[in-house]
């Protein structure tokens, strides 16, 4: 690190370990608010800082970027996914731009699996009987759902989190198919069954799980088109983005039937999540608790903070993005 500390402005609240770290390292700027930046007030409180801590939550679009004070030189996102950031837009100001791979790949498969059995085994509904105190007691026809245990799992995006949840959902004697740009190498598919078009994928997926990245060519990835491909009461899961997802169309098969449940983590517009999808009762929704382990996101942070400490070091990060 260099002689001079770097000044830096970490946009929301982090784990106490991360701003400990971060202080001893840094000039830093902290948000004890935890209240999301709009454009002008990022532009503002980054007045003077070397680097910003971002979050997935910063719409660091190219206005934004553009807006930034000279001094900024280095954007470190404390997130896997990089949608939120202009890429482009950083490339031609000269920003440094890195993420954090590999670190919340075990807990957002995790949440993923809980999902796939949240919204199978109808866990909503149940809590909320219970909390209402409507539960009159055990009857043979109470609350039926799907069996998850030998069906077949699609998974759109075999990358970490993917290849981690096949992992998980074979211990349920699940038949994974998969669909990605390229078939893996030998080896890492782990028996799983690949699928060059998503057609093929979709018709076989009793379970459908998203790992893709949210980019202009998986927008929508999921709509009434797609939807009427997977087998009657399918179960839909997305930990990826909420903008793979078509809401009005998944709402649209929830209701009537063509799919079982759906299990959500991620939505377009979060926190605003579709309304529609309250009332129904076949839905199981997290608010975005992916990697939400006192582990995982010290680690997240902590991976921000290793890519910042090289770049200031003079060397390249290992996950620099742009």
């Amino acid at each position: 690190m260099p002689t001079t500390r770097p000044t830096l402005l970490i946009t929301r609240r982090l784990p106490q370990a991360v701003e400990d770290r971060a202080a001893r390292d840094y000039d830093v700027r902290l948000n004890p608010e935890d209240t999301a930046y709009d454009g002008p007030t990022l532009t503002r409180k980054a007045e003077g800082a070397d680097a910003i801590l971002a979050c997935a939550s910063d719409r660091l679009d190219q206005a934004a970027i553009e807006g930034l004070p000279e001094s900024v030189r280095a954007v470190a996102t404390f997130s896997v996914g990089v949608d939120h950031i202009d890429l482009a837009a950083a490339k031609e100001r000269g920003l440094m731009v890195s993420n954090t791979p590999d670190v919340l790949t075990d807990a957002t498969a995790d949440v993923a699996l809980l999902l796939m059995l949240g919204a199978a085994r109808r866990a909503s509904e149940g809590d909320r009987m219970i909390r209402a105190d409507g539960w009159t007691g055990w009857t043979p026809t109470q609350m039926l759902a799907t069996h998850m245990t030998g069906k077949r799992l699609g998974i759109v995006g075999m990358g970490r989190i993917g290849r981690t949840l096949a992992r998980r959902a074979r211990a349920f004697d699940m038949e994974i198919h998969y669909h990605n740009r390229r078939p893996l190498p030998d080896g890492e598919a782990e028996g799983a069954i690949f699928h060059g078009d998503l057609d093929s994928l979709l018709a076989v997926s009793d379970f459908l799980s998203l790992h893709c990245p949210a980019t202009p060519e998986t927008n929508r990835l999921l709509n009434a088109e797609t939807i009427a491909k997977l087998p009657d009461g399918a179960i839909v899961v997305n930990t990826a983005r909420g903008a793979v997802v078509d809401d009005e169309a998944l709402i649209a098969a929830l209701k009537t039937g063509k799919l079982a449940a759906a299990g959500l983590d991620v939505f377009e517009g979060e926190p605003n999540v579709h309304p529609g999808y309250r009332d129904l009762a076949n839905t199981f929704l997290l608010p975005h608790l992916g990697s939400a382990t006192v582990e995982t996101r010290n680690a997240m942070g902590f991976r921000a903070l290793d890519n910042l400490d090289a770049f200031f070091s003079g060397r390249n990060p290992g996950d620099r993005v742009v």
